[in-house]
């Protein structure tokens, strides 16, 4: 992203603008009922500056981006407006303006995410709006009936589907307030904190300054849900205190990779995903934040034995005594975290609120720690300074999250106006021959390609569209098909030959990126492993349900994944390599839970 300072703006344009965000998401948890049709758009409005104008990189990009904003303004204004006649037309347009406005919204929807990030999405979508307006003409099964304009247009853009549909009120009501609470953790002593307690926790252990770099990117990543930014931030730190002890280039690089990867499937927060998760299965979020509870876990197990095995073979030393945070460091700076995280905790499983309402507590209460540092002094400037990064921040972000899950709505519209959704899961049973397995390939290679260019909740909202119904037909329970698909949109950040988590950490340490994607793919073995042995073990994930059980699973598959990882890593002959490997699989995949 471009500074605040650079884009056709001036810096306190974009201060005002995401405090104006913040205020508004907040003031709609607090408020009470507000008609979707306002909400929503007014959303979209908000994105619009930072996903059309602040990212701009030339003269040309400011001017398309200012024009583009006005329409963009003018579009979302007029549906808010209008939301009660808008709403009596059940999805069909009146007449040419209604049609002008609604393409020129769609059109500008396409180009904020284009800015954001890239082509790829926008693409998709483009495609599915070719599909809805000339499907038709396809011969075959793979064509449609034809759709009027007026109703195809309007179901997009003036009825509660399209663009404001229930993906687009999880980005209202709930994505974007938990981006609000990490952008205020993150201003301030939060990220400190993180870093002190992997390190008292395990910098002292051998290949410590490795685990170190796990402990505090699964904690920062699990409020962060980007990789790339988790290995940009916590990076900054763990890689130059593992290539200062000697580490390889590559390992360094691909732990801090592997482990920010990890982060998006992390509870509490698990980034946005977990809340789409909330509004396409059902579940409430408490219970699908303690069904991925067992897998995070057995995911960063695999790492751990992982570096454990690496540090066998390169005698990797623990952190130096004073590089390892003092105990009184460590009790002040983990209560910035301990505490909003508590509040959080509490509204949801004790308070009985809203996971967004327990939000807005829990980041209020942040938000007054950020008055203080690590030594408990005042300073109203550097607090200052504070405010004005929460508000750039959580004003970027909420527009990168806006501009995506607006762009799948396009997608998602599309699938269910046409029926194409249902035509491809139809394609995917029969390519599997109505066998689960050769089902679940075919999905996790469709996440892969998808998820090479397209950020991980795009990604898992696509792909559990068109594959969801399929793995449900062939029995698999709902939960287990949108975890298993979440977890595999996540393949992309260590995996070549599009790896961006690798891309970055390769970078900061000056290291070729095949060789870290290599080490990479090694320690994160559990990411390709665990989504099977959810499916295998379906206990893994009942957590709530069956404890025992659950339990159960998750020590089993933990023995075999230990035992998959070892004999990937460790320094052993190739024989007895090969049996760990071999005996691990079976531990996993057989007598499942």
């Amino acid at each position: 992203m471009q500074s605040a300072s650079h884009p056709g703006l001036a810096r306190p344009v974009w201060i005002a603008l995401g405090a104006v965000s913040i205020v508004f998401h907040l003031w709609l948890i607090f408020s009470g009922l507000v008609p979707n049709l306002v909400s929503r758009p007014l959303h979209m409005a908000l994105a619009l500056p930072w996903a059309l104008i602040f990212v701009a990189k030339t003269p040309w990009q400011k001017i398309s981006g200012m024009v583009l904003t006005a329409i963009g303004l003018f579009g979302c204004g007029w549906i808010a407006l209008h939301h009660s006649e808008l709403s009596d037309q059940y999805g069909f347009l009146a007449d040419n303006f209604q049609i002008i406005v609604s393409l020129a919204v769609l059109l500008i929807v396409l180009e904020m995410a284009r800015r954001a990030i890239g082509w790829p999405l926008p693409l998709v979508a483009s495609l599915a709006l070719a599909y809805g307006f000339w499907g038709q003409y396809i011969p075959g099964e793979f064509g449609h009936g034809g759709l009027p304009v007026e109703s195809m247009l309007g179901t997009l853009t003036i009825a509660e589907g399209g663009l404001w549909g229930s993906l687009t009120g999880v980005s209202v009501s709930i994505v974007a307030i938990f981006v609000i609470f990490g952008a205020v953790l993150n201003a301030g002593e939060a990220g400190q904190g993180f870093m002190n307690v992997a390190g008292a926790a395990a910098g002292r252990l051998r290949g410590g300054a490795a685990k170190v770099s796990v402990i505090s990117s699964a904690l920062f990543g699990s409020i962060s849900g980007s990789a790339s930014a988790n290995v940009a931030s916590t990076g900054a730190i763990t890689l130059p205190a593992m290539t200062r002890l000697g580490y390889p280039k590559r390992l360094a690089a691909a732990v801090e990779a592997v482990a920010s990867s990890g982060g998006q499937i992390m509870p509490p927060l698990m980034g946005a995903g977990a809340f789409v998760m909330v509004e396409l299965t059902g579940h409430p979020y408490s219970e699908i934040m303690v069904a991925a509870l067992p897998p995070a876990i057995l995911y960063f197990l695999a790492v751990w034995i992982g570096i454990n095995a690496y540090a066998g073979r390169y005698d990797l030393p623990g952190l130096p005594d004073e590089d390892r945070p003092t105990l009184r460091a460590v009790v002040i700076t983990s209560a910035f975290f301990l505490v909003p995280f508590t509040v959080l905790l509490w509204g949801m499983f004790g308070g009985g609120y809203t996971p967004q309402y327990a939000a807005c507590i829990a980041l209020l209460v942040g938000a007054g720690l950020l008055f203080f540092d690590a030594g408990l002094t005042f300073d109203l400037q550097r607090s200052r300074d504070r405010f004005i990064d929460v508000c750039l921040n959580a004003g970027r972000q909420i527009s990168m999250i806006a501009s995506i899950i607006l762009c799948a709505s396009i997608v998602i519209g599309v699938l269910g106006l046409t029926g194409l959704g249902v035509k491809i899961t139809s394609l995917l049973l029969s390519g599997s021959g109505g066998m689960l397995w050769p089902a679940l390939l075919l999905t996790a290679i469709a996440c892969l390609v998808l998820g090479m260019e397209v950020p991980t909740t795009a990604a898992y909202v696509i792909c559990v569209s068109v594959a969801g119904p399929a793995l449900g037909e062939l029995g698999l329970d709902p939960l287990q098909a949108h975890l298993f698909v979440f977890w595999f949109a996540l393949l992309s950040t260590i995996t070549p030959p599009v790896c961006g988590a690798v891309f970055i950490a390769a970078g900061m340490v000056e290291e070729n990126w095949l060789k870290v994607a290599g080490t990479a793919m090694s320690l994160g073995v559990g990411l390709y492993l665990v989504p099977l042995a959810m499916v295998a073990n379906p206990s893994l994930i009942a957590l709530a349900s069956h404890p025992m059980l659950a339990m159960a699973a998750t020590v089993k598959v933990a023995v075999g994944l230990g035992a998959i990882s070892y004999g990937i890593i460790s320094p052993r002959p190739a024989a007895i390599r090969l049996l760990l490997m071999a005996a691990g699989a079976l531990v996993v995949f057989s007598f499942g839970l």
